[in-house]
C-alpha cells in the first residue's frame, strides 16, 4: 500500500511553491499576476463572513440527520400503539426496532463507496431520499410485513446519510472550529429525538389506529429543507481535488477562510495527501476496501480507535435506553402511557442540553477530557440505573423510580456531552483522504451492527438476567471504554486533518498510552 498521509511524502511546503510555479503557466486557465496565483470569481469576492457561511453549510448539511433522530425517537412510543393496532409479538417488536440498526449498516458501507463517486453532497441527497420513501411506507403500512418493508428502507437511507454528513462537514471545516461543526449531525440527531418524543406525547391522545401513524407520517416534513439545502452547499474540496477538479476546490477553500495564503497552504496540503490516490504506480491499482482489509500499520491503528469508538458508543447500551425508555420507566413504577411518554420527553430534553454544551467544549477542552468526562460518567449512571431497578424488584421503593428516572437522563446527558459526537467527530477526522469515507463507512458499519445487536435483544436479555442486570452489563462496557479512551484514543484539538495523520505514522509518538502529539508537531508543516 501507498504511503499514508504528508508526514512521508516531502514538506508540504515544496509541493505548494511547485504548484504556485506550475499555475503561473496557466493564465488562460483563470490565473493571473496576483501573489496566489489565481483570480478568484467576483461574486465571492465581496463576502466577508467566511464563519457564518461554513457554519451555515454545517447545518444545513445535517438537516438529514433531524430525520433519523425523529425516526429513533417517535418510534419508542409508537411501538406502544403499534403493538396494539398491528397485534405484534413481543418478537416481531424487537425485530422492528432493532433491524433499524442492522439495515443501516449495509446503507454505511454503500455511501462510503458512493461518496467517493458522485461526491459527498449528492449521497447525502439520495439518503435522504431512500429514507423518505422508508417513512411513508411505514405511515400508510396494514400489517407488520409492509412496517418491515419500510423499516428497512429507512434503515438504508440512515445508514447512507449518516455515514456522510459528518464527513463532509469535517472537509470543509476549518481545523480551529472542526470539532464544534463536525458535531451538529448530534445536535441534530438530539433534536430529531426530541421532537419524536413531543410527537408522541402530542398525539397520543388520537384512536390507536391514527396516532402512531400521524407520529411517523410527520418525519416526512423535514425534506423540503433538505431540497433547499443541496442547492446552498457546495461539494467538499477534498472531493474535488481527489477528482482532479482543484479550481473548484480552491473557490470552496477561499470562500471558507477568505485568505487566499491559507487557501494555497491548505490546496498544498490536500494535494499532497491525495497524491497517493491520484497516483496508479503509488496505488497499484488496488482497491481502497482491499487495503482497508490488510491496512498498513499506521492504518490498522486509525482503523482500532475509529472502530473501537464506535462500537463502544453503542455496546454502552444507550440506544436501548432511548428505543425502550417507556418499558425501563414502567419497570421504575411510572404508570400511564401519557406519564411514560412525558418522562422520555425529560430524557430527550437532558440530550440535547449536554450536546449543546459539547459542541462549545470540543475544541476549547479538546477531545479526550470530554471523552473522560463521558465514560467515567456513563459507568457511574448505568450503575446507579441497576442499582435503583433492583432495589425497586425488592420491594424497596422510597427514592428508587426518581432514582431511575434520574439515572436514566444522566446517563444520555454523559453520553451526549462526549462518546455521542466525539465518536462521529474522530472517525471523520483521523483518516486520509484515499481512505476516509469508506473507512468511515465502515466504522459507521460497526456502530449499526452493535445497535442491532442491543436493540434487537435487550428485552430478553432482560426477561433472562433482569433489566436491572443488563444495565450492570451495560456498566461494565462503559467501564472498559474508559481505559479504552486511555489507552487509544489520540487528542486531535486544533490539528488539520493532514496534520493528525502524521500522529498515527510515528510510532514513537504513543507514549504512556495515548499520542504525544507534541513529539510529533514539530515534523508536520503548519
Amino acid at each position: 500500500m501507498g504511503s499514508v498521509g504528508a508526514g512521508e511524502n516531502g514538506s508540504a511546503g515544496s509541493v505548494r511553491n511547485k504548484n504556485r510555479a506550475v499555475e503561473s503557466e496557466v493564465n488562460d486557465d483563470g490565473f493571473n499576476d496576483s501573489p496566489t496565483g489565481y483570480q478568484y470569481p467576483s461574486e465571492i469576492r465581496g463576502k466577508s463572513n467566511r464563519r457564518f457561511y461554513v457554519f451555515a453549510c454545517a447545518v444545513l448539511a445535517s438537516l438529514n440527520t433531524v430525520l433519523l433522530g425523529y425516526d429513533v425517537g417517535v418510534m419508542s412510543g409508537a411501538i406502544i400503539f403499534i403493538q396494539e393496532d398491528l397485534k405484534i409479538t413481543e418478537v416481531q417488536t424487537e425485530v422492528l426496532v432493532g433491524c433499524l440498526s442492522v439495515v443501516s449498516l449495509f446503507g454505511s458501507l454503500v455511501g462510503g463507496r458512493t461518496s467517493d463517486i458522485i461526491g459527498r453532497k449528492w449521497t447525502m441527497a439520495s439518503g435522504a431520499m431512500v429514507f423518505q420513501v422508508g417513512v411513508a411506507v411505514m405511515t400508510f403500512a396494514d400489517s407488520f410485513q409492509v412496517l418491515m418493508i419500510g423499516r428497512l428502507l429507512t434503515g438504508v437511507g440512515m445508514g447512507i446519510g449518516a455515514v456522510i454528513t459528518s464527513v463532509y462537514i469535517a472537509e470543509i471545516s476549518p481545523s480551529i472550529s472542526r470539532g464544534s461543526l463536525t458535531s451538529f449531525p448530534e445536535i441534530f440527531v438530539n433534536i430529531g429525538i426530541l421532537l419524536g418524543y413531543v410527537s408522541n406525547y402530542a398525539f397520543s391522545g388520537l384512536s390507536v389506529h391514527i396516532n402512531w401513524r400521524v407520529m411517523l407520517g410527520i418525519g416526512i416534513l423535514p425534506s423540503a429543507f433538505i431540497g433547499f439545502a443541496l442547492f446552498v452547499i457546495p461539494e467538499s474540496p477534498r472531493w474535488l481535488v481527489m477528482q482532479n477538479r482543484v479550481n473548484e476546490a480552491r473557490v470552496v477553500l477561499f470562500r471558507t477562510s477568505g485568505d487566499e495564503s491559507k487557501v494555497e497552504e491548505r490546496l498544498a496540503e490536500i494535494q499532497l495527501a491525495a497524491g497517493a490516490s491520484n497516483n496508479p504506480q503509488k496505488q497499484g491499482e488496488k482497491a481502497v476496501w482491499r487495503e482497508l482489509l490488510s491496512p498498513s500499520p499506521s492504518l490498522r491503528w486509525m482503523l482500532i480507535t475509529g472502530v473501537g469508538l464506535q462500537c463502544f458508543q453503542q455496546l454502552t447500551g444507550t440506544d436501548a435506553l432511548v428505543y425502550y425508555s417507556p418499558e425501563i420507566f414502567k419497570d421504575a413504577g411510572i404508570k400511564g402511557n401519557s406519564n411514560l411518554l412525558a418522562a422520555t420527553v425529560a430524557v430527550g430534553i437532558a440530550k440535547t442540553i449536554f450536546v449543546l454544551v459539547a459542541t462549545f467544549l470540543l475544541d476549547k477542552l479538546g477531545r479526550k477530557p470530554l471523552l473522560y468526562i463521558s465514560t467515567i460518567g456513563m459507568t457511574i449512571c448505568l450503575f446507579s440505573v441497576g442499582v435503583s431497578l433492583s432495589l425497586l424488584k425488592g420491594g424497596v421503593a422510597g427514592a428508587a423510580p426518581g432514582l431511575a428516572v434520574l439515572s436514566v437522563c444522566g446517563t444520555l446527558a454523559f453520553f451526549s456531552i462526549g462518546i455521542a459526537p466525539i465518536c462521529w467527530v474522530l472517525t471523520s477526522e483521523i483518516f486520509p483522504l484515499r481512505y476516509r469515507a469508506q473507512a468511515v463507512a465502515l466504522g459507521a458499519a460497526a456502530n449499526r451492527m452493535c445497535s442491532g445487536l442491543v436493540s434487537m435483544s435487550f428485552l430478553s436479555v432482560s426477561h433472562t438476567i433482569t433489566v436491572a442486570g443488563t444495565f450492570f452489563v451495560f456498566a461494565v462496557m462503559s467501564a472498559l471504554s474508559v481505559a479504552f479512551v486511555h489507552l487509544v484514543v489520540p487528542e486531535t484539538k486544533g490539528k488539520s486533518l493532514e496534520q493528525i495523520e502524521s500522529l498515527f505514522q510515528d510510532h514513537c509518538s504513543w507514549k504512556g498510552g495515548y499520542v504525544e502529539i507534541e513529539d510529533v508537531e514539530e515534523h508536520v508543516h503548519h
